[in-house]
Formats: C-alpha cells, structure tokens, sequence
C-alpha cells in the first residue's frame, strides 16, 4: 500500500508571520505559542502585533534544550492550563518536534513556523525525540502532519547561513534515501511503500541544491533575498519534508542517529551529520564515481561536512566508530530499507571510506 502525507496547508513568502493570527483563527481561538528564547527575540513582537484585534489570543511558552519527553510532558501541561486548542510552534527543529510532540498530546491542531530552513521537519509526522543529554531516541510517530505550516522567508533569510546550509545537507540525503527504499521495497515514515509522487519531489530537491545551492549560499552571505534562496528554502523543506516521509529513510538518516552519540559531534548540526552520512550511504551502496564526486564536491562548495574531522571526530579507528555503526543498524531503524543488508562492520568501512574520500577531494 503507498501512502503520501502532507500538511493541510503550506505558506512561504516575505513577513508572512505578520498575518498569523489570521491564518490560525480557523484553527483554534486561543493559542500556545512554543519558541525559543532566540526566536522570541525575533518574531514574539511581530506575532503578538498579529493577535492584536484578533479573536484569537496567544500565550507564550519558551523552550531551549532538547526535544526530550520530560520537555514535551512539562509544556503540554503549561498548554493545557491555559485552555490552549491550538499549539504553533515557531523556531528551529527540535522547537518545532517539541510543538508537534505537544499537540499529539493534546490532540488538537498544530501550526509550524521554522525560523530557520535548516531541516525537512516542519511538514512532517515526525518528531524526533532525543534524550535530556542530546542523544536520539526515537521517532514519535504523530497522528498526522501539521495542520499548517508558516515560512516568514525574510526572518528565514536573516539567519545565519550555516543553517540554511544545513538544511541543504538534509535535503541531500532525501533522494538517495527514497531512491534506496524504492529498491528494497521498504516502508517509508508513512507507513507506506514509496509514491512515485515523492521520488519525484525527492529528485527535484536534489535537482535544485545542484543547480541553486551555491548560489543562494553567496546571495545570503552577500545580504540577497533572491529567487535562488526562496527555491533553496522550498527545497529543503516543502520538497525534502515531503520527500524523505513518504519516499523513505535509510542509510544516511540512521548513521546520522549513531554519530549523535559521540560527543564530539555535539557541536554540529543535523543536517550536517546527515550530509555525511549521506556520502557514506552512497559508499555502502558502490555509488558510481561520478555521483560520489557530485555529492561530494557539493558538500565542499556550500560548506557542508566531507570528512569526520570536520563533524568533530579525530579519532577514526574501527573501535571508536564502533558505537556509531552498532546504533546505525539496530532492527528498528532505517538502514532496514537499504537495498543491501547492511552489518555494524559495513558501516565502519562506509565511514572511513567516505571520510578518505572526502579528505581526497579537498586536496
């Protein structure tokens, strides 16, 4: 059975938070609104100017730390003290898991408003659920996606450009991982087989960080809002979101949930770790040169991870990637939709080798 899964509803474009109480009234009357302390100092004005003459109020809740349950249980209580029936939550990916998270507790609606492009989450079913000490845990599997998702493009295009640059490594990993599931005849996030609808998506996130990534790179450090940087932000999170659910995860995404529990790559960012995992899925797999070398040199020009030093790793021996490789092919994970069986040994040698390789291609 294929199964596709999307948000109701997608908006992107320039102030678009200015109008959110507008675009939540129809989904609840009194809202919890979940941010960082970051992003309250961003948008908390812009968004309570929103409410004001609304029939919708809004009570602000911030979260710093991790997506963790003991996080997720305190603040669904604090939302469902202050009658909330709407959850929004705005920020980076782990605020934006957290939101998810809470309003599958209270079971009522949910609006996403990421702050930066630095992930596929916004749009997905998904939460990522990570220990108090920042290890994964587990995906939380929601009841649906997000009733809404909000991108306020200019405040997304003010942030630093490592993160949008993240969320290009994110996207990276979408068709290859979808690729991969197709050909093990896998189960996606969906819970589904893949659609063609999202392989297609998935391959049109790549097409574009081919042909925009740089680019929009040099515009956002140059202070240029252009078509280059709207397209890079569709595609690391509309194209890739609806991509990797219902295309698929597989090796890229599960090495990422090993490399969590060295805690030297506690400085990186997810879609770094996924960047490179996503070279060492193309290693597992005996990826064509060609490809390999595209991916690879795409990683160099837009800043993203080629070697495990640069994701905090000195230490390469087999003994202390053996963690990372053991947690990357627990049965539950994702490495169960590579179309080879793939063993903790395998995954070291993917590791080293893309690490090799990328050491390589910057000389």
């Amino acid at each position: 059975m294929r199964i596709f899964n999307s948000p109701a509803s997608y908006i992107q474009g320039p102030d678009a938070l200015a109008q959110l109480a507008q675009l939540v009234q129809p989904l609840g009357t009194s809202a919890f609104v979940l941010t960082t302390s970051s992003g309250a100092q961003l948008v908390k004005q812009t968004i309570k100017n929103s409410f004001e003459g609304s029939t919708a109020t809004c009570t602000f809740c911030i979260f710093d730390g991790e997506c963790c349950t003991e996080a997720i249980e305190r603040c669904a209580a604090e939302a469902r003290a202050a009658g909330s029936d709407v959850v929004v939550g705005v920020g980076g990916g782990k605020a934006l898991d957290a939101a998810k998270a809470i309003a599958h507790t209270l079971n009522v609606p949910v609006v996403v408003c990421p702050t930066a492009a630095s992930s596929d989450a916004p749009t997905s079913t998904l939460s990522a659920i990570y220990t108090p000490e920042g290890a994964f845990d587990h995906y939380l599997h929601l009841r649906r996606a997000p009733d809404m998702v909000v991108l306020d493009t200019t405040v997304i295009a003010a942030a630093p450009v490592r993160l949008m640059v993240a969320g290009m490594g994110d996207a990276l990993s979408t068709y290859f991982e979808a690729r991969a599931t197709a050909q093990a005849e896998g189960t996606t996030s969906a819970g589904g087989a893949p659609t063609q609808a999202a392989l297609a998506l998935a391959h049109l996130a790549f097409t574009i960080l081919m042909d925009k990534g740089a680019a929009a790179k040099a515009d956002l450090e140059a202070g240029r809002h252009t078509q280059a940087v709207e397209d890079i932000i569709e595609a690391n999170t509309l194209l890739s979101g609806l991509g990797f659910e219902s295309g698929g995860l597989a090796a890229a995404h599960a090495i990422h949930n090993g490399l969590t529990l060295l805690p030297e790559t506690s400085g990186t960012l997810h879609g770094e770790k996924v960047a490179f995992g996503t070279l060492a899925q193309l290693m597992l797999e005996q990826a064509p040169a060609e490809e390999l070398e595209r991916v690879a040199r795409f990683c160099i020009a837009v800043g993203l991870p080629a070697t495990l030093e640069e994701l905090g790793i000195t230490d390469t021996s087999p003994e202390h990637l053996a963690a990372v490789a053991e947690r990357a092919c627990t049965p539950d994970g994702t490495m169960r939709n590579m179309p080879i069986a793939v063993t903790p040994a395998m995954v070291i040698d993917a590791l080293r080798a893309a690490d090799a390789y990328g050491k390589r291609q910057r000389e």
